[in-house]
């Protein structure tokens, strides 16, 4: 094996009291905000609880930072194996008014590198590039439903074979829900359950349940008790066990109506599927503000959130939370080195130890160069004031709740800019790996 030399050691060992200060720092910064109510005993024990889990997840880090990826914006995506697809979105300057088959991109999670997927001769069986559409996973397969045009929103259930690379449109039976966008969809067990969104054919918000199971390809309505969620579109809906998490979104003033006097609700929210029951728990900690188009993933048991936008405050956010479903505690999350900016309608996919985070679009945000602006006029079903320029993204963010001895080890040589032509080969690769840009977006200085 080729011997590392004597200045490398050096910047390896000055990165690691870098880093053990930057710990440190965390450590000192971490704060719980006491409950409002009385029940402080109790109370104590769930922020004791969440300190300790807490301390444990401190070495969260954003290690890899890449532009060149797909440029899009409320796209949405899953992870199956090693490998994360995207279908759809939009960008500056595409034409959404006709239909023209969807988009798939593949991210390789080993390499960081992505690829188009070229288009099937079948179009029957191929979706329409659309936008505010969900994607979940069941076994090896992607099933796309929902999303929209310019010319209008569907309700067809679409099926991605991602070993093959081909889609088709399986038949279905019982009640078909309305065609919507910003919906969300989850799976537990064989059973994809939607919640809420904006119907088209309604033109209303809605806050309804609907369960299709994917042994028998049956749609069902789903009669809930309780009170459910306020009508919503654009929040997420995550299952943790046979629950399903719904938080954040856009809601109206109006109930189920449109009459752009936008509500933000920060209350969790949870139905119970197997007695479809909505539950409405007492939240401790820090509860994040309300917003849209943000991220939720599950890492590890607990609910995060990444991102989104608050109409009111014409605020995008760039902080994460996660929340503990045990103690019922929203806590902040702290993490080591610079992550993305502010942004909305990003994906985020957990692979393994990884989060990885792509796409979206937001107010200002240069990491590498400036991002493409996007003009308010251009921008499908967004309300902005005339001030406010968008801008698309194209790059990847990775956040690694686990970095191990070799990748902070990585992460030094990189930072310094050390010479790494004496490095074994497996390791000026993943070096590569870690700083080489896509390709898949043009650079931004030749856009136009």
């Amino acid at each position: 094996m080729v011997k590392i030399t004597s200045h490398l050691t050096q910047w390896v060992c000055a990165f690691f009291k870098r880093l053990l200060a930057k710990i440190i720092l965390a450590d000192d910064e971490q704060t719980f905000h006491p409950p409002s109510d009385s029940h402080s005993s109790r109370n104590a024990s769930r922020h004791a609880s969440q300190r300790e889990k807490e301390t444990l997840g401190r070495r969260r880090m954003w290690t890899v930072r890449l532009e060149g990826g797909p440029r899009r914006v409320n796209h949405a995506a899953v992870a199956i194996n090693s490998r994360i697809f995207s279908f759809g979105g939009y960008c500056t300057g595409e034409d959404y008014s006709t239909r023209k088959p969807i988009d798939v991109h593949v991210l390789n999670t080993v390499s960081l590198r992505w690829a188009l997927v070229p288009c099937q001769t079948n179009l029957e069986d191929v979706p329409f590039q659309r936008y505010g559409h969900t994607v979940v996973a069941y076994g090896d397969y992607a099933y796309l439903w929902g999303g929209r045009n310019d010319d209008g929103a569907c309700n067809i259930l679409y099926r991605f074979d991602t070993n093959t690379m081909v889609w088709s449109r399986p038949a279905v039976s019982g009640p078909v829900p309305g065609a919507r966008d910003g919906h969300s969809a989850c799976v537990m067990g064989s059973h994809m359950y939607v919640f809420g969104g904006y119907e088209e054919q309604a033109d209303r918000f809605s806050q309804d349940v609907h369960v299709l199971d994917f042994e028998t390809m049956h749609w069902q309505y789903v009669y809930t008790r309780g009170l459910p969620p306020q009508w919503r579109d654009f929040h997420s809906a995550t299952a943790l066990g046979n629950r399903m998490y719904v938080w954040g979104g856009r809601g109206d003033s109006q109930g189920p109506f449109h009459s752009q006097r936008e509500v933000y609700c920060n209350r969790i929210a949870y139905l119970d599927t197997p007695t479809s029951t909505w539950v409405h728990p007492a939240t401790y900690g820090d509860v994040p503000r309300g917003r849209r188009s943000h991220s939720a993933f599950v890492y590890k048991g607990e609910l995060y959130i990444f991102g989104g936008y608050n109409g009111l405050m014409l605020s995008h956010f760039g902080d994460m939370y996660k929340y503990d479903a045990e103690t019922s505690v929203w806590t902040k999350v702290n993490t080591l080195k610079d992550g993305p900016c502010a942004r909305r309608r990003q994906c985020c996919c957990i692979v393994g130890d990884k989060l990885y985070l792509f796409g979206g679009t937001s107010r200002s945000c240069i990491p590498f160069h400036s991002p493409l602006p996007v003009q308010p006029a251009q921008r499908p079903q967004d309300f902005e004031p005339p001030d406010q320029t968008l801008m698309d993204h194209s790059d990847l963010h990775v956040l690694d709740f686990a970095p191990t001895l070799k990748t902070l080890s990585l992460l030094a040589v990189i930072e310094a800019r050390l010479d790494v032509s004496n490095l074994p080969q497996d390791l000026r690769w993943e070096i590569a790996t870690m700083t080489t840009n896509n390709s898949i977006s043009r650079p931004l200085q030749m856009t136009g």
